[in-house]
């Protein structure tokens, strides 16, 4: 009786194992069309999202996921990929804020501050995903981390209906803690959307990225024309609109 039990209690835990692996499966197949390792290949998109990593290990040293995550913002930024940088992160404490510790390296890589956004609420995933749609007012974008953090990341945003790409960022070789965290991460993050239907611990008002400003090809090259100064034509033309289909 007692080695019957053993026998289904065995069966039941491979069942369960095989379960969680099929879907850990499941989600990187479903979210792969989405990834992009290369530069080159990646599209423009208006807003690029760093989700936030401590930047040191406990012992002190440099946590390689957040240099990886920075240098490929870098290079995003730089290569005419993204023209803004939404920062998303933890702020629990004074002493532990991801986004500041993000903007300030990325300034002195030459990021021009006026390009950085900062989303201090970015607590877990998917708060930073649905905080992008909702918060920020984005609803394509590209979000950059590591391989297998963009595949959670970008199953939260299918889930939502949020249009986003990745790109992927090189992991360190030493990741099987990781990787392991990640399989529970990724079950935890299906409970979520699927059993409890969480969102986000903070939403707050809406603060617009701003647009991108395209310039037809036959716009003048001289006198130039400033993407404020066309808002302010454009406002005066509403103006003028407005006020002809008032008059009598």
């Amino acid at each position: 009786m007692l080695k019957r039990l053993f026998y289904s209690l065995l069966i039941i835990i491979g069942l369960m194992l095989l379960s969680a692996l099929a879907l850990d499966r499941w989600m990187s197949w479903k979210t792969a069309p989405y990834v992009y390792d290369e530069i080159q290949d990646l599209p423009w998109r208006q807003v690029g999202v760093v989700l936030g990593t401590a930047k040191y290990y406990r012992a002190g040293a440099i946590n390689q996921y957040y240099r990886y995550r920075i240098q490929g913002a870098i290079n995003a930024y730089n290569s005419g990929k993204v023209d803004y940088l939404l920062l998303s992160g933890d702020n629990a404490q004074q002493s532990y804020n991801e986004p500041r510790t993000m903007r300030r390296d990325l300034i002195a890589a030459g990021v021009n501050p006026a390009d950085i956004v900062l989303d201090y609420a970015g607590f877990r995933t998917l708060d930073s995903i649905v905080r992008t749609r909702k918060v920020f007012d984005t609803n394509d974008f590209i979000i950059i981390t590591q391989r297998f953090h963009c595949e959670r990341a970008l199953f939260i945003a299918l889930h939502m209906g949020i249009q986003a790409q990745c790109y992927a960022v090189p992991s360190p070789k030493n990741m099987l803690t990781v990787r392991l965290r990640e399989f529970g991460a990724r079950l935890g993050a299906l409970a979520d959307l699927y059993v409890f239907k969480r969102e986000p611990r903070f939403l707050g008002p809406l603060v617009p990225i701003p647009a991108h400003n395209a310039v037809p090809e036959n716009t003048q090259g001289y006198p130039a024309v400033t993407p404020e100064q066309l808002l302010e034509l454009q406002k005066r033309l509403e103006k003028k609109v407005t006020g002809a289909q008032a008059a009598p």
